[in-house]
């Protein structure tokens, strides 16, 4: 007797822990059908991954939103919606996209950026950007006339800034006396570079610089070495540029691979 009670206590002490199990591994059970716990981690990473990392104290919420979808979802195969093809379409394109993302996402781990191609490419750029910069002002008028005119007005001791301000065409400078701020001689078109780095801090043009733009009287008020950001403070800018090229190397090459008819 004593032996078929403890079968019976045994015996319901398991069929009751078949439940609690399946609960550990799932977030709730539907009208009967399993939702697993997995779908709140996934949702979760989607959240994150948009900027919107999830707490502790959002899991209950993200119980509730992966039930309701659960919910939703029944609902919409028990009208059939599933079987339209308007659905397998937008399943298709679905299914595409995340595949082809989990392709990306893989090339990139497999072949990430080293140290020394960033490097390499940050060299390159001090290379192509040093030398000097020129902190200058300019006067940008239509005719070579008109240009002349305000020479002629600067050697009589009219001030630079004010004409600018009244005169020039150049509404981006022309509103604040001229000012261009430090920049390359490659940051303007030739004409203007070739003129202005002939110039020492302080000198004005002493004749107008005709340029696709118009006529130019052009002052240096400074120049220094080229002020160039470190390695560390762009190295993730040119981690991803790098990133992104050999990415669109790789989509390149698989699309001239393919055949295509």
């Amino acid at each position: 007797m004593k032996k078929n009670i403890l079968k019976a206590v045994a015996l319901a002490t398991l069929v009751g822990a078949i439940p609690f199990a399946a609960l550990a591994q799932n977030a709730a059970i539907v009208n009967g059908k399993a939702v697993p716990k997995a779908r709140m981690d996934v949702l979760a990473q989607q959240l994150a991954a948009a900027g919107r990392p999830v707490t502790p104290e959002m899991q209950g919420q993200l119980r509730e939103e992966v039930i309701t979808r659960e919910i939703f979802m029944q609902e919409a195969q028990k009208q059939g919606l599933d079987a339209t093809d308007d659905y397998k379409n937008q399943l298709e394109l679905a299914r595409q996209a995340i595949l082809i993302r989990q392709l990306f996402d893989s090339f990139r781990k497999t072949n990430p950026v080293t140290d020394a191609e960033v490097q390499a490419e940050y060299d390159k750029f001090v290379a192509a950007n040093s030398g000097k910069e020129f902190k200058a002002r300019h006067i940008l008028v239509e005719t070579e006339d008109q240009a002349n005119k305000i020479l002629a007005d600067l050697k009589k001791g009219a001030k630079f800034e004010d004409i600018a301000k009244k005169q020039s065409k150049d509404p981006g400078s022309g509103a604040n006396g001229g000012d261009l701020d430090w920049a390359s001689p490659a940051s303007f078109v030739p004409e203007f570079s070739e003129a202005m780095i002939k110039l020492k801090k302080g000198e004005t043009t002493a004749v107008p610089v005709k340029s696709q733009f118009g006529y130019h009287i052009i002052r240096v008020d400074d120049i220094r070495q080229a002020q160039l950001p470190k390695l560390e403070e762009v190295k993730p800018q040119v981690t991803q540029q790098l990133q992104q090229q050999r990415l669109q190397k790789f989509q390149e090459d698989l699309r001239a691979k393919a055949k295509v008819e």
